[in-house]
């Protein structure tokens, strides 16, 4: 018997998704409540917008509902997902700048949080870290458009190049 994702053709689809379609929000299975937020919220700067005791929290960029939820409900006092098991690779938070991108390395560094790698794809910029509970936390900028690296062809290039971040942190509003 064929599963439902193995029975879809590995193809593109017919009619694209319309790209006015964004992704919304990421709830994210936490051991520790607070220890969740004194990351995302005292080390990132994320607003608590509600909690529900030690169950569960919403914060957000900008006094949106949420941007990321964090619950315990299935994950209380739990230990992270073993290594090379499926599950959430990363979540990404996009800044808006590259000068909110340096704030955010600083603020990384203020709080000895370590970074796990940190690249120019040519399309963005990005620091990659752990949060306390082992999930991957990617904080990028996207370079405009017009300036993604292409193909003679027109084809988009990206690659995967060392960022300088010596030279993010000389980046000023």
């Amino acid at each position: 018997m064929a599963t439902q994702a193995s029975a879809v053709p590995q193809e593109r689809a017919a009619a694209p998704i319309d790209g006015g379609v964004r992704i919304g929000h990421v709830h994210l299975k936490v051991a520790d409540l607070d220890r969740a937020l004194g990351f995302y919220c005292g080390v990132l700067g994320f607003e608590l917008m509600q909690r529900m005791g030690q169950q569960a929290a919403f914060i957000s960029a900008g006094g949106y509902h949420h941007h990321i939820g964090l619950n315990t409900w299935e994950s209380r006092g739990g230990p992270a997902p073993p290594f090379g098991t499926t599950g959430l690779y990363h979540l990404a938070i996009l800044y808006p700048t590259r000068a909110k991108l340096a704030d955010a390395l600083r603020r990384l560094i203020a709080a000895e949080i370590p970074l796990d790698g940190a690249s120019d794809h040519g399309v963005s910029e990005a620091l990659y870290l752990r949060d306390p509970d082992d999930n991957g936390v990617e904080l990028y900028w996207d370079r405009p458009k017009e300036q993604w690296p292409r193909t003679p062809d027109g084809e988009l290039a990206m690659f995967t190049h060392r960022l300088d971040l010596q030279a993010l942190l000389a980046t000023q509003d």
